[in-house]
């Protein structure tokens, strides 16, 4: 009890004034979620609902919205599907190719125009100038063909056609698939761009019916190279043909830009009206017509005012468009009770009706394109100052001041003013001249040297040797000449030694590009700084600047370029795809082409297919056209930069010499004197202006007619500002190493160009950098300093850069390539059986 007492009596701790106090929780300021749920007690805020249905109803308007637009674009792919061979639309243009020698492309067309296929045939000769051609109308079908068979011989009307061609028809042999000349023309056709096919074999019902299978498995393997997923098909009787034109009329489209964009026609009749010499200038120039081209119109809407171009012939204006009787027409009519099927099809003849031209629309000279392609040079549009006295004074004094030069001496007054001075030599020298002397390497070098050298051995000779070693030569020439009679004279006949020597110069020039790129040897009889004056070194060649309107040729004052091509080509691409007015797709009509040349007509008579195209703003200008290309596997000589070829850019064709260069993301690209065949190559050219997409094939024409394909690529740009610089590499060699200085020698031959190339930066093959100190002496020896010690195996080198341009070579008109029927001759020729022993 006495403890109990105690311990009540004890009081507890107080803390005193130093006690460390807290603040007190700050309620009442804000709620927290949950005293808000409870408060709100299940009820939702306005706004938040209405924040949550916007938010679903923003995404279901996207779902609609996408839903909306696949249907459209499905929509739109199947109204283009049944449109093609329709009512409304142009005829399922078919071109039937032969891909092998041994094959008949009329026997494919006799099936399909026969009674069997169920189709009636309305006109022979559908296209103008086609052999082989007739228009199809199917009443089972409610659909209409025209197909168009076209020799293989001539490549550049077969490309013509397949440019404007809907569907392929390729001809294949049984047993071997094509030929060599047929994979030639799949790879030309495959770099265009290939259009819907079929492929088609005959024979295969001849044989027994145990290796039928057989038969098309192997054929079936041969053709899946090129075609993978293509549908092999028999056409041996009717009934196959009537399978084969089913699924041409029910196939799906392969849309190719290029043509998908720009409105086009093949010509179907084509008259000519010269024009008369008594109309004065509403007439025309006198030489020329009228052009009256009927087809129908495919790809786009046509415009009067636009220019179209001829493949092959040039730029064009059209005067009117009239709109004559359709030659193939197919009228869906009502059921008649004599008729068992509801909506037959009533086939009439547009020949059998003459109803009367109408005239749809004409050209108003107010809107009409212009076909100025080169831009007006005007000689005095320069900047031009006038010279000050103290110019005029020095220019005096020059003229009054004797020329010194070093004559021969003996040599009169007379004779010594047609000697030239070394210095006025160099400032003659052109470009064109200059980029040749480029390219001489140390390879010409050592050879002239080594004939040079044989020339003054073979002076010291004996009289009695040399005629010994005569007669040995003239007995062994008999012996060869005499011991292999008949096939190696027949041989010989066909060996051009012209072409012979150019081939072995290019291999050789093509060879030391390769082995030592861009190495040019100094010349020993000229300065290298007048050599090379037009040279300049660059520090970095990605970041050191290069303005591009620097020194740029005469030519440039002649073309046309865009503030930003790009954004130019979308535009004018986006107003194409929403004109709407013109000649519709499908339409007849008849184009009056002005100003037209007869040589058209000419080409039209002797069975070329005339192909009209109407021209995007802008695409009949000069400018400077890049292409990327890249080598075709096939071809084997080396192409040289600046040397002519054939180009196909799109619907042109004409003649240039372009520039070969790298096809990098920097803002120089250096020039490639060869077309690598290992990587993809940037062509430039002065060319019309052609936007992109566009296919580009490049060939080669031989001196005996024939032409090679030699790369195929597409349309890059249109930029005149694409900086093009070409290299060459000045090489020395260490004669004299002490750690990181050496006396380098053989780069240069004297003080003045050691002190004119001091600035420029000097690198070796092993990747040291360094700069010229001084030169040593008079005979171009000069000390260097580099960033390490140098080997004495290692190589000196110097790096300079000018600007290259494409010349103007830029022609029209592209001479026609030799037909395969000589190339035949040539082949047998070469695959004689000849007795090399």
């Amino acid at each position: 009890m006495v403890k109990m007492v105690a311990e009540e009596g004890q009081q507890g701790h107080r803390a005193g004034v130093f006690k460390q106090k807290n603040k007190g929780h700050k309620y009442g300021k804000h709620r927290t979620k949950g005293a808000i749920e409870r408060e709100n007690k299940g009820r939702v805020s306005v706004t938040t609902l209405t924040k949550k249905q916007k938010k679903e109803q923003k995404r279901m308007d996207r779902r609609h919205k996408a839903s909306q637009l696949r249907r459209n674009k499905k929509d739109l792919v199947l109204t283009e599907k049944r449109r093609l061979g329709s009512r409304d639309g142009p005829p399922h243009l078919v071109a039937v190719v032969t891909l092998h020698a041994g094959v008949d492309g009329g026997a494919i067309t006799k099936l399909l125009r026969g009674d069997g296929a169920g189709g009636v045939v309305l006109q022979d000769q559908c296209v103008s100038g086609a052999s082989d051609s007739f228009g199809l109308i199917l009443p089972r079908f409610k659909q209409r063909f025209t197909f168009l068979s076209h020799s293989t011989a001539d490549i550049h009307s077969l490309l013509d056609v397949v440019k404007v061609a809907d569907s392929l028809v390729f001809v294949l042999d049984s047993t071997e698939g094509w030929d060599s000349y047929g994979d030639y023309c799949l790879s030309c056709l495959f770099a265009q761009g290939l259009p819907s096919h079929a492929l088609v074999c005959q024979g295969v019902s001849d044989l027994p019916v145990k290796k039928r299978v057989d038969s098309r498995r192997a054929l079936s393997k041969i053709t899946e190279i090129r075609f993978p997923d293509a549908r092999l098909f028999p056409l041996d009787s009717e009934q196959d043909a009537t399978l084969l034109l089913r699924h041409l009329g029910s196939q799906r489209q392969r849309k190719l830009g290029f043509r998908s964009r720009r409105s086009h026609l093949l010509a179907q009749h084509v008259t000519y009206v010269p024009n008369s010499p008594s109309e004065g200038t509403d007439g025309g120039p006198t030489g020329l017509g009228t052009l009256c081209v009927s087809g129908y119109v495919r790809g786009r809407p046509l415009q009067v005012n636009r220019l179209v171009h001829i493949s092959g012939h040039g730029d064009f204006q059209l005067s009117q468009i009239d709109a004559p009787s359709d030659p193939l027409p197919l009228i869906v009519t009502a059921p008649r009770p004599a008729k068992t099927g509801k909506g037959d099809v009533d086939m009439q003849d547009g020949a059998d009706e003459e109803a009367p031209v109408r005239v749809l629309m004409k050209a108003d000279p107010s809107c009409r394109e212009s076909l100025v392609a080169e831009a007006e040079v005007d000689p005095m549009d320069a900047e031009q100052t006038w010279p000050t006295e103290t110019e005029l004074l020095e220019a005096e004094e020059a003229r009054k001041s004797k020329r010194v030069m070093k004559v021969p001496k003996g040599t009169s007054d007379y004779q010594a003013t047609w000697i030239v001075a070394d210095d006025d030599e160099n400032d003659e020298v052109d470009e064109e001249s200059s980029d040749d002397d480029d390219d001489d390497g140390i390879m010409d070098m050592d050879g002239d040297d080594e004939e040079n050298a044989s020339q003054d051995a073979g002076s010291g000779c004996g009289s009695e040797e040399e005629e010994e070693d005569g007669e040995e030569e003239e007995e062994e020439e008999e012996l060869s000449a005499t011991e292999r009679p008949g096939a190696d004279q027949r041989y010989d006949e066909h060996m051009d030694e012209a072409a012979e020597v150019e081939g072995l110069k290019r291999y050789r020039e093509a060879r030391a590009n390769e082995l030592f790129p861009d190495e040019v040897d100094t010349p020993l009889d000229a300065q290298a700084k007048a050599r090379f004056q037009r040279y300049r070194g660059l520090k970095s060649f990605r970041s050191s600047p290069w303005d591009t309107m620097e020194n740029l040729p005469l030519n440039y004052s002649r073309i046309f370029q865009f503030q930003s091509f790009e954004r130019t080509r979308h535009r004018i691409l986006a107003e194409a795809a929403q004109e709407e007015d013109g000649a519709m797709v499908g339409w007849y009509v008849t184009l009056h082409v002005t100003d037209v040349p007869p040589s058209v007509l000419e080409s039209v008579q002797s069975g070329k297919p005339l192909v009209l195209v109407s021209l995007l703003p802008h695409e009949q200008k000069m400018s400077v056209i890049n292409l990327m290309v890249r080598r075709h596997p096939g071809n084997t000589e080396p192409i040289k930069s600046k040397e002519e070829l054939v180009f196909h850019c799109g619907f042109r064709r004409f003649r240039a010499s372009p520039t070969f260069s790298q096809h990098t993301t920097a803002d120089k690209h250096k020039m490639e004197r060869f077309l690598r065949p290992d990587a993809p190559t940037v062509v430039s050219v002065y060319a019309p202006i052609t936007f992109s997409p566009a296919g580009v094939l490049l060939f080669k024409q031989r001196d005996d007619g024939m032409q090679d394909l030699v790369a195929t690529g597409s349309v890059l740009s249109c930029d005149p500002q694409r900086v093009v610089l070409k290299r060459i590499v000045l090489s020395g060699h260490p004669f004299k190493i002490n750690r990181r200085s050496a006396v380098v020698r053989y780069m240069f031959f004297n003080r003045d160009d050691i002190m004119w190339f001091k600035p420029v930066e000097l690198r070796t093959k092993w990747g040291r950098r360094g700069h010229i100190k001084e030169g040593l002496g008079t005979h171009g020896h000069m000390k260097c300093v580099f960033d390490s010690q140098l080997r004495s195996q290692d190589t000196v080198m110097m790096n300079l850069y000018k600007r290259v341009y494409p010349r103007w070579t830029y022609d029209p008109y592209v001479p026609l390539p030799l037909p395969w029927v000589k190339r035949e001759g040539a082949v047998v020729m070469e695959d004689l059986d000849l007795d090399m022993d």
